[in-house]
């Protein structure tokens, strides 16, 4: 949405300079393009990812730290141009709360990389003791800088030291918030784009420390979706569709019988619920339709799954910011505040607490809050940009749930930190920068107040 801003950001340029005629690759190996990430991870499952630069056998070994000789494979995957050449293989063989090294192996040969690779599956925690603490990052808004295809002038991208600064926070989870790849003109009205553009936007060096190092989950917004503000009447959304599935590790992809990004999990004892706001809305310049950012199918499915919810907290992230009262570019209050008024009426009809949205699109981060008339409080925390351009004029919004003092207009990550007894949970968020120097804190009391750190 905020590509259109003319204002593009300032900062330190590209670390590493990138050939004007190749997808850049940070590999050890010949033939490893990007990766490994992990993606998901269960008590009893983690998926593993890579891609290569061409048709390749992978496979990952993975071995319990505390018994190192006793080594376990997953299934082989021949990877494959119409899909990028990313491979997911699942460990399958993997047991709850255990610490976990792995080994990348493509066409036999092991991947040697210069950071660790590891992963720790979910502990199984309930009747036995309280849920562990854990932490999740999230960011929204990564412009990667490709000056062939980049408007002329000023990079719109910089700081890439940022995912350095993530990484060595050591989250358990990130989810990305959206906007985690920007199509431009040329990538957007051909599977060979789209596959160029992720692919890109995925090789970069700063990159691939985190990834091989933090479960990934992702939800689309309109540049990684298509062009500028995009809805569900975009031509080549099922192509879209089918290029973000092979690059991200969600657990699933859409509700059962429908495409889109829209997924569920569940870590520790938080559940997360991850929202499509391209693939069923209406258009914004249609004056006549009636309208809808999330589909009536999808806002039925979340309502009855906040309700059926026995989580401290509810975890909704979405593309676009819930509470921002400001009627402007794609707050839910100006394309259809409705819509988001009857979810926010269901919320506290049904008395559902916990209730905390993850939003980003707007190149800036506030932390929003809405006390409804049950005594609940709702919270949507807006991290956003990782790298791309800022939104400087985001002080002149009249934001009226806006948290004094959360208001951010650099490139920036969230950490949300989860904690305390089974009954007393706790979140911690922080903002941090891209040096990782923390901006602000606030923490959600098990009572849904808002406590100043």
């Amino acid at each position: 949405m905020m590509r259109s801003i003319a204002n593009f950001c300032s900062g330190a340029l590209l670390a590493l300079v990138l050939t004007a005629f190749s997808v850049p690759s940070p590999a050890q190996h010949p033939l490893l393009q990007s990766g490994p990430m992990l993606g998901y991870v269960d008590m009893k499952e983690v998926l593993l990812w890579a891609q290569t630069k061409q048709s390749a056998a992978v496979y990952f070994e993975y071995w319990d730290k505390e018994k190192p000789s006793e080594r376990f494979m997953t299934d082989a995957v021949i990877t494959q141009k119409s899909s990028g050449y990313t491979a997911k293989c699942v460990a399958d063989r993997v047991e709850p709360g255990r610490q976990y090294a792995y080994q990348l192996y493509i066409n036999k040969e092991a991947v040697t990389l210069p950071y660790p690779t590891e992963f720790k599956t979910q502990p199984l925690w309930r009747w036995r003791t309280d849920p562990p603490v854990f932490t999740v990052a999230a960011g929204s808004c990564a412009y990667i800088n490709e000056e062939r295809y980049d408007r002329p002038g000023r990079p719109y991208g910089s700081n890439y030291q940022i995912f350095n600064a993530i990484a060595a926070q050591n989250p358990d989870l990130m989810l990305w918030l959206g906007d985690n790849s920007y199509l431009r003109e040329p990538d957007w009205g051909t599977r060979t784009g789209m596959l160029h553009r992720f692919t890109y936007d995925r090789s970069i060096p700063e990159l691939q420390p985190l990834l091989a190092t933090t479960h990934h989950y992702a939800i689309w917004d309109d540049h990684d979706f298509g062009p500028n503000d995009s809805d569900g009447t975009w031509i080549n959304k099922d192509m879209v569709w089918e290029v973000f599935q092979a690059f991200w590790g969600n657990p699933t992809f859409g509700l059962p019988g429908q495409k889109g990004c829209t997924t569920q999990f569940q870590y520790a004892d938080v559940d997360f619920f991850l929202l499509d706001n391209r693939y069923f809305r209406t258009p914004n310049n249609c004056k006549t339709c009636p309208c809808t950012v999330l589909g009536k199918e999808q806002l039925d499915w979340l309502r009855g799954a906040l309700a059926a919810s026995l989580a401290p907290y509810k975890v909704v992230a979405m593309g676009g910011q819930f509470l921002n009262t400001h009627a402007t570019y794609e707050t839910y209050a100006n394309l259809c505040p409705a819509e988001r008024d009857s979810l926010l009426a269901f919320i506290e009809r049904e008395n559902i607490r916990g209730v905390l949205f993850l939003t980003g699109d707007r190149h800036h981060t506030e932390l929003s809050a809405y006390k409804n008339a049950r005594g609940n409080w709702v919270y949507d925390l807006t991290t956003s940009p990782l790298t791309s351009g800022v939104h400087a004029g985001a002080a002149s919004e009249a934001n009226q749930n806006r948290v004094s003092g959360t208001l951010v207009t650099q490139h920036n990550f969230a950490l949300l930190r989860f904690s305390g007894p089974r009954t007393q949970r706790q979140v911690e968020i922080s903002i941090l920068s891209n040096e990782g120097t923390v901006l602000w804190k606030r923490t959600i009391l098990p009572n849904g107040e808002l406590a100043r750190d």
